[in-house]
């Protein structure tokens, strides 16, 4: 078993989000003994056909915060998305907080700024950040203690967030009948994948476990909320006892079958920025569009 602080005893208050345009959900987690509160995985809108930003999801979970007279205190990202664009600096200069992510997107902006053919000027620090989390530091919303998880596999710089009874899984984990993600982006792996869900899956069974995505398999309502005994019971791709050579075997011949998401490529060119926009010489946001690269 693992040794990481999990205390059953908190439970968080825990408000989701879903943005149809990418299936994603983002939440708003707040300690139940104060008004401080964190945010999972925004999202900032892009028409990308008309090069077009916008910002309603986002005002969405501001006004939500604004009216329950809530102090934002985090502002979490569980990985470098790669199929929407994170709006963590628009909502920073909003209501303050703190951008994290995972000490690993170091590895994704090295790999990246040469896919976007980035120059010099781009740092590859994780200085776009406030917090860099390493496997297990444990940092506060309030009073609420929360830990992170380190999860490789779908990226190299995934990252599990644990706040009390309730486990923000990002892109590793799906709804039991949606099964996993996919590992066959640049630094990703089955192997590692399986090996990171195992982890997820050694928390108390009754621990709530929050998704990222959910796309309604087999015509079913969107869904994000499971818990971890569910998970190893009925996962399609992990539980039932799976084994991990299963599990790589199935992934691997998906994962061939994918189509790349539609927004990667400006997702991956602002989320490794912490969602900042890339700027031209004249500092005009712009896009690039790496031909035959990804």
């Amino acid at each position: 078993m693992n040794s990481y602080p999990v205390n059953m005893n908190n439970k968080p208050e825990v408000k989701a989000f879903f943005d149809e345009a990418t299936n994603t959900i983002s939440y708003v987690v707040k300690d139940p003994t104060s008004s401080s509160c964190a945010i999972i995985d925004s999202v900032m809108d892009i028409d990308y056909a008309a090069g077009r930003i916008t910002y309603e999801h986002a005002d969405m979970i501001i006004a939500y915060i604004q009216s329950n007279d809530l102090q934002l205190e985090w502002i979490i990202e569980t990985h470098v998305h790669a199929d929407h664009l994170s709006a963590a600096p628009y909502i920073q200069q909003k209501l303050g907080g703190k951008i994290g992510i995972g000490d690993k997107i170091l590895v994704v902006q090295d790999t990246f700024g040469k896919v976007f053919n980035e120059g010099t000027e781009f740092q590859r620090d994780g200085s776009q950040f406030d917090a860099l989390f390493k496997d297990g530091d444990t940092y506060k919303i309030g009073n609420l203690e929360a830990f992170t998880i380190y999860t490789p596999g779908h990226t190299p710089a995934c990252m599990v967030h644990v706040m009390g009874n309730a486990t923000f899984v990002g892109d590793t984990l799906f709804m039991p009948d949606g099964g996993s993600a996919r590992a066959d982006f640049p630094g990703g792996d089955a192997h590692e994948l399986y090996d990171s869900i195992m982890k997820i899956l050694e928390l108390p069974d009754e621990m709530r476990l929050f998704m990222c995505h959910d796309y309604g398999p087999n015509g079913r309502d969107i869904q994000w909320e499971t818990t971890v005994g569910d998970e190893k019971k009925y996962n399609v791709h992990v539980g039932a006892g799976k084994t991990k050579e299963e599990f790589v075997k199935f992934r691997t011949e998906r994962d061939a079958q994918l189509d790349m998401p539609k927004l990667i490529i400006p997702s991956l060119q602002v989320n490794m920025r912490a969602g900042d926009l890339p700027k031209d010489e004249d500092g005009n946001p712009v896009l690039k569009v790496p031909v035959n690269s990804l």
